[in-house]
């Protein structure tokens, strides 16, 4: 089987279009019976792919948005009690498990990205093209605003979160500015914090990124705790998953994609099945220009005999 052979379904939803659909059905190849996991539910795209490529399959699919979770039981409904929708992190995967009395499963993805969704929503704060409060939580029932951080925070200790998760060279100086417009009283709104970041690295050059693109990003990863997060994912699948099931994880940044790689390169667990990331093919990225930063690693779980 190629992965030629499949063609991708066409997204329900428009305002999102799923990324690398094609190429999660063809690693994760949904069997009768199987049971997966799809871990970040978002919009439901490719629970739904992997719900029509196999009839007889089951999709676990999770959430910690509880926004994304309604929608999802409206995308899902018709597949029955084939889809069940779960809210949860992917520290809550193992608990899941023992209460729902599920010893192993056949599959698992993970699209580590934000949703169109999302980001185009303001009041969620995790865009600077929108205006906002300064959120970035993806569960807005608990835990710490991005505001409430920067807040806590003093300069130095927000210049090494901007600074390790953004990979901002000039964290120092975009510190400074954010916490000066907050001690004016100048930092109320995503737009407001846009400013800040503007002010200390100067305005987007010509065919460049958002000038406050790494800030976002750092901050997004701090509040919601994204890096620990992935890392407590891969944890869990090394338990969940049956010998031999495969798990796809995509990524959008360089940090994620790291903790990914190495944590696929322990032999003893697993066996990589893409030495160097699948991406998006040019139609897709002509279709989504947000699948341009995507990379799919794809490893198989090892027999655990082998392990011990």
């Amino acid at each position: 089987m190629t992965l030629q052979a499949f063609s991708l379904f066409e997204p329900k939803i428009p305002m999102h279009i799923t990324v690398m659909k094609n190429e999660v059905v063809w690693a994760l190849e949904p069997k009768s019976g199987g049971l997966y996991l799809d871990v970040t539910g978002g919009a439901g795209g490719h629970s739904r792919a992997l719900l029509e490529c196999n009839r007889a399959a089951r999709v676990v699919t999770f959430d910690r948005d509880p926004d994304a979770i309604s929608k999802l039981r409206e995308e899902l409904a018709e597949f029955g009690d084939r889809a069940t929708i779960v809210r949860g992190a992917f520290s809550d995967l193992k608990d899941w498990a023992k209460d729902a009395g599920v010893d192993s499963v056949d599959g698992l993805i993970g699209d580590l990205g934000i949703s169109s969704i999302q980001l185009d929503t303001g009041d969620r704060g995790l865009s600077f093209k929108a205006e906002g409060p300064i959120d970035m939580r993806m569960d807005r029932s608990s835990g710490e605003t991005a505001l409430e951080l920067i807040e806590r925070l003093n300069q130095d200790e927000l210049a090494n979160v901007i600074y390790q998760l953004g990979e901002e060279r000039r964290s120092r100086r975009v510190a400074r500015c954010i916490k000066q417009a907050a001690e004016r009283g100048e930092l109320e709104t995503t737009l407001d914090l846009r400013r800040a970041v503007v002010r200390a690295v100067g305005p987007r050059r010509v065919g460049g990124i958002d000038p406050a693109t790494r800030t976002f990003q750092a901050l997004r990863i701090a509040v919601n705790e994204e890096l620990l997060e992935l890392e407590t994912l891969i944890e869990a699948a090394s338990e969940l998953l049956a010998e031999g099931a495969p798990i796809c994880l995509i990524s959008f940044h360089s940090l994620e994609d790291r903790i990914v790689k190495r944590a696929f390169l322990r032999k003893e667990t697993w066996q990589r099945l893409t030495k160097k990331p699948l991406v998006a093919s040019a139609d897709e990225q002509r279709e989504n220009p947000r699948s341009r930063s995507a990379k799919l690693r794809v490893a198989r779980r090892q027999p655990r005999e082998e392990a011990e």
